[in-house]
């Protein structure tokens, strides 16, 4: 494999073969009746997960986790023919009144999305989706198939956050032990399959940036359909989530914070809710930057835009924002009170080497921030790597990271990192939740010194236990702080805080994983992000919509009580 990786393209798609009882996508893909160039895997095979897809021109945008063998087998036949395997063997079935048979989608054109919603490529397939669910609202369905890679992702309650989080408007069937999956010969996250008004197989592909090749297929399917009266152009609709938790709280999955000792401020990412919450450490609301729909207008902070913010760093009256699905930074200028993007395009970033001019040069999904200096550093999880955006020359740049989805240390040009998503610093170095990997990293801000990992071992080397070096397992844990010579970690899908000490690479659970109290539920809910002021710590607790406070000497947990904070109001049509 190569050891850098070129400028990436979007997508591919490849004629494979379709055998009866299980679809087998050479190559991961198949279009029946429908040409183009081959892709790989070559032959058949597995790729390797975290190496580059080298015929894609090098783009990662898929995870392919460790495979069981399939004992399904039958005689090939003309792909034409081939009926779409039934979506049985789920768990559970979610944005929906109930279970979904293919047979109850006759007439209209299934995609069925094979997801887990840890997986970046995941994400960023979910905006194509729902382009195409709203061109062709009458003539297509969409069912996510999630899949998952970590433990914490097989339980339902948590997909569902992760449907309301994401804003997904199709249903889901919780596919925890792989029988779907299996059954259709899937590989690798994102994996999308098409089937058309009859129940036949028209073919799928894997990998983010799909809309293109998947709108012209869809235009063809409805042309052809039509011709034969097969097409059912009547609108369905599904009983989905946000009907009964429809975002009326405060605040709505924060995935982030920020507090401020010396201005007694504290800053939320209130991600869903696509806004910014300015209050002091009590509480009570000083400002709020954002309209409370997704966008990405500059301007005063009422009629401002973001969508799912994330990290933030401040400077002064200056707050910087990962603006994280716009695929942008913006600067908040706390005293005029407005909104600037200060790097990104606002599409999504294809190149992880060359950077630039800050507004020329794309980001891709932006995570966390990180100020040392007029240097900002920048976790893109999309391209899992670091980048820096130099303030005074207005210059983003590549800091660390090869852009391959893996774990691998030595010089910061030929490191791996696998979906960086949270960075604090001790002024020497950086420290990252690279989420993918479950592993806290550091990385040198001398620009010389190597990576180095401090605890986590691969992309499916997961689970909960306190221990020293290569003993610790943590599962994707989203945010870490560094506070009086130690490390604070969000353990997001353990529902954990756990301590962490650089130097002897100890880690242990500070807080979580039990009830709090035993009419309440538990202390944490997929914390992901923390910051400290005053002896205490703040945790932005997404699935709980809140954020909890605690007092680090005894380990005393409260909810902030938020004053003036409401939810935004509705958009008027």
């Amino acid at each position: 494999m190569a050891s850098t990786l070129p400028t990436p393209s979007r997508s591919r798609f490849s004629v494979g073969i379709l055998s009866v009882g299980i679809v087998v996508l050479v190559g991961l893909v198949a279009w029946a009746g429908w040409g183009g160039s081959k892709g790989s895997p070559a032959d058949g095979q597995q790729a390797v997960a975290g190496e580059p897809d080298e015929t894609k021109n090098g783009k990662k945008d898929r995870q392919d986790p460790p495979t069981e063998k399939n004992n399904e087998t039958g005689d090939q036949r003309d792909p034409d023919a081939v009926a779409a395997p039934e979506l049985e063997g789920g768990v559970g079935w979610l944005n929906t009144a109930g279970p979904i048979r293919l047979q109850d989608l006759r007439g209209k054109i299934v995609i069925l999305d094979f997801w887990t919603l840890c997986c970046i490529n995941c994400i960023h397939t979910l905006p194509d989706l729902a382009k195409l669910e709203k061109k062709y609202a009458n003539q297509i369905v969409v069912i996510g198939v999630h899949t998952a890679k970590f433990e914490n992702e097989k339980d339902s309650a948590s997909i569902r956050k992760a449907i309301l989080r994401y804003e997904i408007s199709h249903p889901v069937v919780n596919d925890a032990n792989q029988k779907i999956w299996r059954r259709y010969g899937i590989r690798s996250w994102p994996t999308l399959v098409m089937i058309d008004p009859e129940g036949n197989l028209v073919g799928g592909e894997s990998g983010e940036g799909l809309y293109g090749i998947f709108d012209k297929v869809i235009d063809l399917q409805i042309k052809k359909h039509r011709e034969k009266k097969t097409l059912n152009e009547k609108p369905l609709k599904f009983q989905l989530a946000r009907f009964q938790e429809n975002g009326s709280s405060p605040l709505f999955f924060p995935g982030k914070v920020l507090a401020d000792e010396k201005s007694e401020r504290l800053f939320i990412a209130d991600s869903t809710h696509h806004r910014i919450v300015v209050t002091d450490l009590q509480g009570k609301m000083i400002a709020i930057a954002g309209n409370g729909e997704p966008g990405k207008e500059d301007g005063s902070f009422d009629k401002a835009g973001f969508n799912d913010p994330q990290g933030m760093a401040l400077d002064g009256d200056k707050l910087y924002v990962a603006d994280r699905k716009n695929n942008l930074i913006r600067l908040l200028d706390l005293k005029a009170q407005t909104v600037k993007t200060i790097a990104g395009t606002g599409l999504q970033g294809e190149d992880r080497f060359r950077g630039g001019s800050a507004l020329k040069t794309g980001l891709n999904s932006p995570w966390d921030l990180c100020l040392k200096g007029n240097q900002l550093f920048i976790a893109l999880a999309g391209h899992h790597q670091i980048w820096v955006l130099d303030l005074t020359k207005e210059i983003l740049s590549r800091y660390a990271g090869n852009g391959r989805e893996d774990i691998v240390d030595g010089s910061l040009a030929a490191s791996s990192f696998a979906q960086p998503s949270g960075l604090t610093t001790d002024g020497t170095n950086l420290f990252v939740a690279d989420s993918e990997v479950s592993a806290v990293r550091q990385v040198p801000l001398d620009g010389k010194s190597d990576v180095k990992t401090l605890v986590g071992e691969g992309l499916f080397d997961f689970g909960d236990e306190d221990g020293v070096g290569n003993r610790v397992r943590l599962q994707h844990a989203l945010g870490v702080l560094y506070h009086d010579g130690l490390l604070y970690v969000a353990d997001t899908y353990n529902s954990k805080i756990k301590v962490l000490d650089p130097a002897k690479r100890s880690c242990k659970t500070f807080l979580g994983g039990e009830s709090d109290g035993w009419l309440a539920g538990p202390l944490f809910n997929e914390p992901g992000g923390l910051s400290y002021a005053h002896g205490k710590l703040y945790v932005a607790d997404t699935n709980a919509h809140r954020i909890r406070v605690v007092d680090l000497k005894t380990k005393a947990v409260s909810t902030l009580n938020l004053s003036g904070v409401d939810a935004p109001k509705p958009a008027t049509p």
